[in-house]
């Protein structure tokens, strides 16, 4: 596992160990969070929602200081963030989230969606549902337009973005204005075959690691006949009638292939859809080198995306 040897674990742990990942990854993502904390702009207040089975779930809103809520409405964003389902927190996520905020000025909704092997499928994606519901809900008091909503989420949590998605079309719910997918974890069956060899040696996120995080959100049905699009949204046999979609990855990412061919299903099916495909960078990039050129045009995109609809 390659991101755990960047952390200083030169003996990465066998498919299907998550507690190591956990652990592991937990501990890189509270080190970058040291390196870059959450602006002081930002604003953080915690709010509690009925997951589907009665459970309280954490939400954080974040707003930048000086926003008025009780002005004229406008947009929000529902953030779930990454963690190859298996990892991670909204605390973790503090200063990604803060930061996006204080660059765009747009106010962002963080879901503690409950996490694989204690919570598989479909707890994440219904929990990170039931956020994107309480948002719409709230969304008069909160001074969010409630026709301006998106979701956006980076790796695993960008699957999950798109999985609420999917659910949100399907039920009826709330209207999306936008989908902001980074690097999105969409496909279980990746898990099932062979790397491309030729990028192999650059994972971040590795083979390995995804046949844990798969195999904790679905168990023995990874790769099978029977997984719904809510898990793996790359599953969806019509992608019409979702929303605009932005989604980026790097060439020498795990995933490059599935977000690829998910924004060619997307705009096959009519859905205004851009793609950014980054040469020569790896999962997690703008993470690894915050300064390279590649992460401050990745960052300057991200934030034209959330301030756009």
């Amino acid at each position: 596992m390659q991101m755990m040897e960047a952390a200083g674990d030169v003996t990465p742990p066998p498919a299907g160990d998550w507690q190591t990942r956990r652990a592991t990854m937990e501990a890189t993502m509270a080190a970058w969070g040291a390196a870059r904390p959450m602006p002081s702009d930002v604003t953080a207040v915690d709010y509690k929602a009925s997951a589907a089975d009665g459970t309280p779930i954490l939400l954080r809103w974040y707003t930048k200081q000086g926003r008025s809520e009780t002005g004229t409405p406008g947009p929000a964003v529902l953030y779930t963030h990454g963690g190859g389902m298996i990892h991670s927190t909204v605390d973790l996520y503090a200063p990604v989230v803060g930061n996006y905020v204080s660059a765009s000025d747009v106010p962002m909704l963080a879901v503690e969606y409950r996490r694989a092997p204690e919570h598989p499928h479909p707890t994440p994606v219904e929990d990170s549902y039931t956020g994107l519901q309480w948002l719409a809900d709230h969304s008069a008091e909160l001074g969010v337009d409630p026709a301006r909503i998106a979701v956006m989420g980076d790796s695993a949590g960008g699957g999950i973005a798109a999985g609420v998605a999917l659910l949100a079309r399907d039920r009826g719910g709330p209207a999306l204005a936008r989908q902001i997918l980074v690097y999105p974890m969409l496909d279980d069956r990746t898990a099932v075959k062979a790397p491309d060899p030729a990028i192999t040696p650059f994972l971040v996120w590795s083979n390995n690691d995804n046949i844990t995080g798969w195999g904790a959100l679905l168990g023995e049905r990874v790769g099978g006949a029977d997984v719904p699009v809510y898990a793996a949204p790359a599953r969806v046999a019509d992608p019409a009638g979702l929303p605009p979609t932005y989604i980026e990855v790097g060439t020498l990412d795990l995933f490059r292939d599935e977000d690829i061919e998910y924004a060619r299903r997307l705009s096959a099916a009519a859905v205004p859809t851009e793609l950014h495909v980054h040469p020569g960078v790896p999962h997690a990039f703008e993470a690894l080198a915050p300064a390279a050129d590649v992460s401050m045009r990745s960052s300057a995109d991200r934030i034209r995306i959330i301030t756009s609809f």
